[in-house]
């Protein structure tokens, strides 16, 4: 019996011998073919896989010649289709629109008119922020559009052929630029944040002061001095060098956010904050120094001029800011939209009219303690409106950057004017980074942290596009010359402020960002973990 046990399990297990010498016979058959297709050395490929190779190639390139032909035979189908047909649109509504509007206007709309210049200014400025925007450069943030911008305004007004054919008249410069700095207004009040104030407290309010008065003060003092201007016309100055711009902080300031840099002890929410009150406190000084600079009498009546000037501009907006709160209720439909109407309307009402009344200064402080008090009392839907109010903003910030450097002219300009312009400023900008470091000491920031925050203070670009142009304005309205002389000074340190500090403090605050600031533990864990898996895989 054991016997015959063991036959009976010696012809079970013949079968799975049989089986496994069938598989083992086959994989030695195909790795035999895989080493006939990579040759006897494993490197120099046989014939058969020259033949294999060729085929796939053939078929590839088959492929992408059917493909092309698809292509260019949908394309050029008729009527045509894809890039083609999208081209042809877009061509057809820009001209569509423009002569729509050149039947209604007629010249205005031929070259020399001013709603041809504006049309090419506003498209240029454009194509200069796109362009610009291409210059990326590794670890750096991407640099501003609005120097792009500015840049488009400045060549067209400098290039002797295109300034004959473009041109706008002063007036509609002014109301569009006016225009613009009621949306950067808006949209000031409405970013002011109360509960971060309330966070950070003193050092928040150190920082959007401190700097801001000191620069102020120290161009003044050498606008005066070097440059030769009055004391009213020197403090405007000062204020218009004072605001730092949040179109260049706050994008670099999100990007090193999101990498995790200075996020434990919020520097980077720090700086987003007191920027906001900085250029407040840098527009509220500017409108009380020009309505002391354009009125009559002595100084006493002056002071005391600005000062009522900055009561009116608080009760009026106090006055609007409570009204919007409640009117429309929130029981209405398109809600959101009538809000919007209403803050732009009333903000831009209150620019121009504060000009027509007499009380220059009284209309930006109006518009900022306006938007303020509707945005605190707009809590569910502030972000909304002020979603549609960034979309007004995209259309006049070519506006206002292209506008500002086609004031500019070479042939005005007066070297020792750029010369005395580019050292007021950079003695200026030097007490700045000083007083920023001194600002916030004994708020907890080590020393590299203090150091970053100091150059990251740097930037100008919005606020000095705004309000650089706005003394130029009300001085060719009374029709001085002199002061037209003290605008046009004015507007060239702005210009010249944005040109050089909007690009380096781009650059700066994305070079010394990740070496100064502390990366929180969290991402480096995370970052250590996805290594780790890479590795592994």
């Amino acid at each position: 019996m054991g016997d015959r046990g063991k036959t009976m399990e010696h012809e079970d297990l013949e079968p799975s011998t049989g089986v496994n010498h069938t598989a083992s016979a086959y994989q030695e058959t195909q790795e035999e073919t895989v080493m006939n297709l990579k040759g006897t050395d494993g490197n120099e490929p046989t014939e058969g896989s020259n033949l294999l190779n060729s085929s796939e190639k053939r078929l590839q390139e088959t492929s992408t010649e059917s493909n092309r032909f698809q292509r260019l035979r949908q394309t050029f189908t008729c009527p045509p289709h894809g890039s083609l047909d999208r081209v042809i649109t877009n061509v057809t509504i820009i001209v569509l629109l423009w002569a729509v509007v050149w039947s209604i206007t007629g010249s205005e709309c031929l070259p020399g008119g001013n709603l041809f210049g504006i049309i090419i200014l506003f498209y240029c400025a454009i194509i200069g922020g796109k362009l610009l925007g291409l210059i990326k450069l590794p670890t750096l943030p991407p640099l501003p559009p609005l120097l792009g911008m500015l840049l488009a305004g400045f060549l067209i007004r400098n290039i002797p052929v295109i300034s004959d054919n473009v041109r706008i008249k002063h007036r509609w410069s002014s109301s569009l630029r006016s225009t613009a700095l009621s949306v950067i207004l808006v949209r000031a009040g409405l970013g002011l944040d109360s509960k971060a104030l309330k966070k950070l407290k003193g050092v928040c309010v150190r920082l959007s002061m401190g700097p801001c008065l000191v620069e102020a003060c120290t161009s003044a003092l050498l606008a005066h001095f070097l440059m030769g201007l009055p004391w009213q016309w020197a403090f405007i100055l000062g204020f218009v060098l004072g605001a730092v711009s949040p179109a260049v902080v706050v994008p670099s300031m999100l990007l090193l956010q999101g990498g995790g840099y200075g996020v434990e002890k919020g520097v980077p929410t720090l700086l987003m904050a007191a920027g906001s009150f900085d250029d407040i406190l840098a527009i509220t000084g500017f409108n009380t120094c020009l309505g002391m600079a354009f009125s009559t009498g002595s100084t006493i009546f002056n002071v005391l001029r600005g000062v009522l000037e900055v009561v009116i501009g608080v009760a009026t907006g106090c006055l609007l800011g409570f009204f919007i709160q409640y009117f429309p209720s929130s029981d209405q439909d398109k809600l959101v939209w009538k809000r919007t109407f209403l803050v732009l309307g009333f903000s831009v009402l209150a620019v121009f009219s504060s000009t027509q009344f007499g009380f220059p200064g009284s209309g930006g402080l109006c518009t900022l303690v306006m938007a303020f008090l509707a945005g605190l009392g707009w809590a569910s839907t502030k972000v909304e409106v002020e979603k549609i109010i960034s979309v007004a903003w995209d259309i006049f910030q070519p506006l206002l950057f292209g506008l500002i450097g086609a004031e500019v002219s070479i042939a005005s300009l007066r070297p020792e004017t750029v010369g005395l312009s580019v050292a007021t400023l950079g003695i200026a900008v030097l007490v700045r980074i000083l007083t920023t470091f001194l600002m916030v000491c004994f708020a907890g920031f080590n020393v590299k942290e203090k150091i970053f925050i100091s150059f990251a203070w740097l930037p100008k670009a919005t606020v000095q596009a705004a309000i650089g142009s706005v003394a130029l304005d009300t001085a060719r309205s009374h029709g001085e010359k002199q002061l037209e002389e003290y605008g046009m000074d004015v507007l060239t340190v702005a210009f010249l402020a944005i040109l050089i500090t909007a690009p380096v403090g781009s650059v700066l605050i994305g070079l010394l960002g990740p070496r100064l600031l502390q990366k929180a533990e969290h991402q480096n864990k995370d970052q250590e973990v996805q290594e780790e898996t890479s590795i592994q895989v």
